[in-house]
């Protein structure tokens, strides 16, 4: 039997006002989410080949989606293990949380893809992988991200609470 694919992400959070959690999100782009909103964002991920770290796929994917690396977004502290989530699909996403904030003045800068548009019709259209990003409180953040990824909304409360030990790193050795 095949093993699932896997993703590796990143999820960035601040202090909004008062003090209440707020996280970036991305939303996909291309046609196929152009018009969707409840349940279409997620954090930004990317697909870990055989042989790949990772941790180290997560911190390139938040670049290749966003144009910021890490270090320009992080305000200290160390990447935290969420753990491993299952999508519908199958695809295992393991992600990590740190606190850091979008640079000022820093537009979003996101690979592109390539498909047919509009179907058989011929033509390739290049598409961004990412065509929004934005925080968002956690509560509403529930209602965007896509729904097997809220279990990394809870870790992160859960983890902010002091309810979770901090866990830098990967959460197995793959």
């Amino acid at each position: 039997m095949a093993s699932a694919k896997r993703s590796a992400g990143l999820l960035m959070f601040r202090r909004g006002p008062g003090g209440a959690v707020e996280v970036f999100l991305v939303h996909p782009g291309g046609p196929f989410f152009a018009r969707r909103d409840a349940g279409a964002w997620t954090i930004p991920k990317g697909e870990v080949e055989p042989g790949e770290v990772p941790r180290e796929v997560a911190r390139r994917e938040f670049q290749e989606e966003t144009g910021q690396p890490l270090e320009r977004c992080l305000r200290g502290g160390e990447l935290v293990s969420l753990g491993e989530v299952r999508q519908k699909g199958g695809k295992v996403v393991e992600a990590w949380a740190f606190e850091g904030d979008w640079p000022a003045g820093e537009p979003l800068r996101s690979n592109t893809f390539a498909i047919e548009w509009p179907p058989r019709s011929g033509r390739q259209a290049e598409f961004p992988e990412v065509d929004r990003a934005q925080f968002f409180p956690l509560e509403l953040a529930r209602q965007k991200i896509h729904a097997p990824q809220r279990a990394f909304l809870d870790r992160l409360e859960a983890h902010l609470r002091g309810d979770v030990p901090a866990k830098p790193g990967p959460t197995r050795g793959r």
